[in-house]
């Protein structure tokens, strides 16, 4: 039976909508056994070798040229080691849902890091508007969370979330207006090889790490996960979604990966989910919604978010 591109476009959106909410929930369970840092630089490790060498050995690729490699240098330090590494080690003390919710506030932060350094135009009103409701939201979910979630170990989860968010606004940014002519696949594995080494590094010297040996079954079978379907098909998935549907269309899985992270925690080990959190989440989505809807139809820089 024939499928269109579409079709199998709209199963890559549903692929990745599932995917990366739930790839939140599996980095929490993880980071609750061995540091969260060190799961994230095996995670990129494996992911990037995957990557690199089935360009390098299978599709012919040359190594990257020093002024590509820098780029990549650059982006692995801004994406992988502080965004990715960040976020993963945020949500060993804030819940996963609030943790997805607050990555998917990063067009915000792009409207200002934009108006402040660059002087881009004006902003419109609607992009006020949708920025007030998007911090709102967080507010809300944040609030009802702190009941259940007190102490400084919490405001240090939400300071670390909003540092990796704000590192993913900044790398968007850079990759608008620094493009390096790379295939996307193979400059992604070389980010993740290059993060891994670095954040090996930073966290075999500045903290108690657990032995491979040591890790459980289980945690392996976390990596595992966030490796082959977080890290690669997810991606591909992504991928092809944005070329064969609309981008409108396509980008709709930032607006449901949330609310699949909050389920997900909610079922699987059994995180808050109430009708203000709900709410919040929403308000939340409808204000991100907003900003990307202003910011497109004003021609102004943005960029996909990619967990």
């Amino acid at each position: 039976m024939f499928i269109s591109s579409k079709a199998k476009g709209y199963v890559g959106l549903l692929a990745t909508s599932i995917i990366w909410g739930t790839t939140w929930v599996a980095s929490k369970i993880g980071v609750s056994e061995i540091p969260a840092l060190q799961m994230a630089y095996i995670r990129q490790f494996f992911a990037g070798v995957v990557f690199v060498v089935f360009f390098l050995f299978y599709k012919k690729t040359p190594l990257p040229t020093p002024k590509q490699f820098l780029w990549l240098f650059v982006m692995a330090i801004i994406m992988f080691v502080s965004a990715n590494g960040l976020s993963t080690w945020g949500i060993k003390y804030i819940p996963a849902g609030l943790g997805s919710l607050i990555g998917a506030l990063y067009p915000l932060s792009v409207v200002v890091i934009e108006r402040l350094f660059f002087k881009s135009k004006k902003i419109p009103a609607v992009t006020f508007v949708g920025f007030f409701l998007g911090l709102s939201g967080i507010a809300i979910v944040s609030y009802e969370n702190a009941f259940h979630h007190t102490g400084p170990s919490f405001m240090f989860g939400i300071f670390l979330s909003i540092i990796a968010m704000l590192s993913w606004s900044v790398g968007t940014i850079f990759i608008a207006r620094n493009k390096v002519d790379i295939n996307p696949y193979f400059g992604v594995g070389w980010q993740m090889l290059i993060s891994s080494v670095i954040l090996f590094v930073v966290t075999e010297s500045t903290q108690s790490t657990v032995a491979f040996s040591a890790i459980s079954f289980k945690v392996w079978s976390i990596i595992a996960f966030l490796v082959i379907f977080g890290s690669l098909i997810a991606f591909i998935a992504f991928i092809y979604s944005t070329k064969v549907l609309p981008t409108a269309i396509a980008s709709l899985y930032a607006y449901i990966n949330p609310f699949v992270a909050m389920l997900t925690a909610y079922f699987v080990i059994d995180e808050k989910l109430s009708i203000n959190i709900l709410w919040g989440s929403i308000v939340t989505l409808a204000g991100v919604f907003l900003v990307n809807y202003s910011m497109k139809k004003d021609k102004l820089i943005i960029a996909e978010n990619i967990e």
